[in-house]
Formats: structure tokens, sequence, C-alpha cells
């Protein structure tokens, strides 16, 4: 396994007091985030229902941190310029609701917008294989999307080693994240098995100090 060049935390706002989200954005830059995580669920796709592009553009205005908006939607086609406008700087879409995957992944990059795909916990590798050269970011879903909060599933660390080692036999130069059930805890296996971007969302804002849970998972992440 090619170690990764460098490591990245982005806390999923999911998990954030939206009453209080610009406060609750400055908390988590200051405490070392390096990039904010935007989970948008279209209660189609997934069974819940969260954001859109005006809440992008408020949070735009309030971080220089890279937005990394993730669209759990069945249509993202029809919001992806949108997104863009509001001020995303990574935009990932699931395979699984893409059917011309190449021609969305392309429709982003021209745009000056990073572009991923992820994989839901059952969807195959395989179903990337053809479009991994093309693409900024593969992110493994380690929960089934749609709330936060859930357990990481174990079986996913086999799949993120098969992901690094599909990356690096390519020479592909592709960021690796993995989202869902990220904590203090498991982080350092999950780094082993070859993630470049760790999405944590209430390990990081139901801590007590969100600084002091943003270190100890740089420290095991190495």
């Amino acid at each position: 396994m090619t170690p990764p060049k460098s490591r990245k935390i982005a806390p999923s706002i999911l998990s954030a007091d939206f009453a209080h989200l610009a406060d609750e954005i400055a908390r988590v830059t200051e405490a070392g985030a390096d990039m904010i995580h935007v989970d948008v669920m279209d209660g189609h796709f997934v069974p819940n229902f969260t954001i859109g592009p005006p809440i992008v553009k408020a949070i735009r205005k309030v971080t220089r941190l890279p937005l990394d908006v993730h669209l759990m939607m069945t249509n993202p086609d029809d919001f992806i310029s949108d997104f863009i406008k509001a001020g995303s700087n990574y935009i990932t879409v699931h395979v699984e609701t893409c059917p011309h995957l190449h021609r969305m992944i392309q429709s982003i990059k021209e745009e000056g917008v990073k572009a991923g795909v992820t994989l839901n916990p059952a969807t195959p590798l395989s179903s990337v294989e053809e479009i991994l050269g093309e693409v900024d970011l593969l992110l493994i879903m380690s929960v089934n999307p749609g709330f936060g909060g859930q357990s990481f599933i174990p079986s996913i660390l086999e799949k993120l080693r098969r992901a690094r080692k599909m990356i690096d036999e390519r020479g592909a130069k592709v960021e690796l994240e993995i989202d869902g059930g990220i904590k203090v805890e498991n982080v350092a296996a999950i780094a082993q098995a070859g993630a470049d971007i760790f999405v944590s969302g209430s390990a990081i804002f139901q801590s007590k100090d969100y600084k002091d849970t943003i270190q100890k998972m740089r420290t095991a992440i190495g």
C-alpha cells in the first residue's frame, strides 16, 4: 500500500447544532479541521431530508475551508450547477444514482470543482473501475447513508484495503475518503487500511472538546 501524501479530517455538519451552525463551523476550524463535509439528503435516495444549495452558500460565507459536498440524491444532475454556484469545492455523487456517470463527472470538473463518486456499503468496487481515472475522490460509505450516529460496518475495512490497492495499481490521483462511524477508537485501523480523508460527525460534534477529539484522531492516523 502506498502511504497517502496527506490525511485530512472532515467534520460532518450533519451532527452539528444547526441553530448555531456558523459557530459550530468556527469551532471545528479552530480545532484543526481540514475541510467541512456537507451531507445533502433528498428523502428519496436516503430516508432523511437535510439541506440544499442556500445552506451551502451560507456556509461558504463563514469558512475558508474546502466544502466537501456529498449528494445523496436520486437526481443529482438537476442540482449540480446550483451546488457549484453555492461554493462547493468537492461534489461527490453516488454511483447508484448516476447512469451517465462519466458525463456527470466531466461536467463537475469542467466547472473547476473536484469530482467524486460514492459507493454504498453493499455496492461493489467493480462499479467504479471504468471511472476511477477520471475522478478526484472515491468515497466509501462505512454505514448505510441516511442518518448520523451509526456504527462502522467492520467488513468495510477489507473493502477499503481493496480500494486503496485499486487506486495504487492504476497510479490514479484519487483521494480515498471514508464516511460513517469514524471515531477516535477506530480511526487508526481505518488509516492503516488506506484512507486519506476521514469524515466524522457525531464523534466530533457530540464531544465536549472538539480540538481534543480532532487532535486524538490526527495522532492516531499519523
